[in-house]
């Protein structure tokens, strides 16, 4: 049995992140600490297609209305950046 080269690409991170197929980057991090952080993984799908891979953790109001409000204003902005980021990733009609 033979095994074909893993075409770890330059930003991969060439170690157990990498399986099935796909090839994943170090994570960067944002942590501003007791408040939020943020984890962001590049992907390499076995179908050559990439992907941003984006945990977010925001910490909540203690009083439910504002949690929920808060919830409400992530779900917004978590919408109108992954619009913003489709919109972008199109290919460009040649005129």
């Amino acid at each position: 049995m033979t095994r074909r080269p893993a075409g770890h690409t330059d930003w991969c991170g060439r170690d157990h992140r990498c399986n099935l197929g796909e090839h994943r980057s170090d994570e960067i991090v944002v942590d501003i600490p007791g408040r939020a952080r943020a984890v962001l993984v590049r992907v390499r799908t076995s179908t050559g297609r990439d992907h941003a891979e984006i945990r977010v953790r925001v910490a909540l109001a203690p009083g439910e209305l504002a949690a929920r409000r808060q919830l409400v204003g992530l779900l917004d902005d978590l919408r109108h950046t992954v619009t913003r980021a489709a919109i972008a990733g199109r290919p460009r009609p040649r005129w």
